[in-house]
């Protein structure tokens, strides 16, 4: 067989193939788009169809109203979720469609269904949608209005901070309506230039939950390096500070301590010594961290 012949055989087997494909693929969006099928078959026909839903308009528009109709199954408006996600990945060739996807997922942000709803809403709070984050802080200030649990809220809420945002989170941890809701609030804040204050006082309060004080603790090395030293230095030499925070003062002193102030500081090395030799009281990560620290600056 001759170069040409076998060049026009690869042409018209490919041709083929693609048809097929695209035949294949039609016939996938008609079982995913129809109420006549059975979830089971829906739902795995769903995973067929990403790269055909922006192919036309009508296609589209089917995936579309399958998502957006309650009466449907759940579990087949997921599905048409996951695949319109998908098929949003393909920046490109999605353009077209972009527009009418995100406004059918605005509808749907206050859907009933918990799950559809918040993962619809974290999928508009990642392409920084306004709508979006709107809701959530009308949630936050009116939890009558919430659409998620204010934790949530707060994640969703930091893919793009404004304002708004930071004056929302510093009225949870001044007020949280749960441990796990404050401690969201304050990573958020942790970006927020004139925090530091409140990030001092978190870290200074022994009755304050550990996580939330290494939470602050990281905040004030980026917003306010100098004084985590002063602050580090306090509770290092406090004996009765919680094992956890003494390991956070020492690891914040032996990555970021000035070296020179440090190693002239007698009473602070004298202070690691004790806790590097106490045995029997001090905890494994203390005298783990104890070591380090006389490891750098041991003279």
């Amino acid at each position: 067989m001759t170069t040409k012949r076998k060049a026009a055989k690869s042409v018209k087997k490919a041709a083929k193939s693609s048809k097929s494909a695209k035949v294949s693929t039609q016939a996938a969006m008609a079982i995913a788009t129809s109420p006549q099928k059975t979830v089971k078959q829906r739902v795995a026909a769903m995973a067929e169809v990403p790269l055909a839903v922006c192919e036309s308009d009508k296609d589209l528009q089917k995936m579309l109203k399958v998502l957006s109709n309650k009466e449907e199954p759940i579990e087949v408006r997921l599905a048409a979720l996951q695949s319109l996600q998908a098929a949003s990945f393909s920046v490109v060739a999605f353009e077209s469609c972009r527009s009418d996807y995100i406004a059918t997922l605005r509808k749907v942000a206050t859907d009933p269904d918990p799950e559809l709803r918040q993962r619809v809403l974290g999928i508009l709070a990642r392409e920084k949608d306004r709508f979006v984050q709107k809701k959530l802080l009308e949630g936050l200030q009116n939890p009558e209005k919430a659409l998620v649990p204010p934790e949530k809220a707060l994640q969703l809420l930091s893919y793009d901070v404004h304002a708004e945002a930071y004056s929302a989170a510093r009225a949870i941890v001044s007020n949280p309506p749960n441990a796990t809701a404050k401690r969201e609030a304050l990573r958020l804040l942790a970006a927020d230039a004139t925090a530091a204050p409140m990030f001092e006082k978190v870290l200074r309060d022994k009755g304050e939950l550990a996580e939330n004080r290494q939470i602050s603790a990281s905040a004030l090395q980026a917003l306010k390096p100098e004084r985590l030293q002063t602050l580090a230095r306090e509770m290092l030499l406090d004996k009765s500070e919680h094992d956890d925070i003494q390991a956070t003062s020492l690891t914040a002193l032996t990555q970021f301590g000035d070296e020179e102030a440090v190693r002239k500081d007698e009473e602070l090395r004298e202070g690691v010594d004790r806790l590097s030799a106490e045995a029997s009281t001090a905890s494994t990560k203390v005298k783990q961290s104890a070591r380090r620290f006389l490891s750098k600056y041991h003279q």
